[in-house]
C-alpha cells in the first residue's frame, strides 16, 4: 500500500542514512521500524489507558461488597423515572 507521510527533515535524513548503512531501502527500514514499534507497544502497554485498562479484571469475591451496595442502590431507583 502506498501512503504519504510528513516526516521532519532531520528524521528523514537520519532514517535514510541508517537504511543505507544497513544496505536496505528506506521502505524496508521504515517497515521494519514500524513492526518493531508495534510489537513493543502491544507487549508493553495495555490497549486502553486509565481506569479502562483494569476494567473487568477484578475477582468477583474482591468486588462483592461493591456489588451489594450497587444492588441496594438500584433497588431504590424508580424504573418509571428513567423513561
Amino acid at each position: 500500500m502506498k501512503t504519504t507521510l510528513e516526516i521532519p527533515d532531520e528524521v528523514f535524513r537520519k532514517s535514510k542514512a541508517a537504511a543505507a548503512m544497513r544496505g536496505e531501502s528506506l521502505k524496508d527500514f521504515v517497515t521494519e521500524s514500524l513492526r518493531g514499534r508495534l510489537a513493543e507497544t502491544s507487549s508493553n502497554e495495555p490497549a486502553v489507558s486509565g481506569w479502562r485498562r483494569v476494567f473487568g479484571q477484578a475477582k468477583p469475591d474482591e468486588v462483592a461488597e461493591v456489588d451489594e451496595i450497587l444492588a441496594e442502590e438500584f433497588e431504590t431507583v424508580d424504573p418509571e423515572a428513567w423513561r
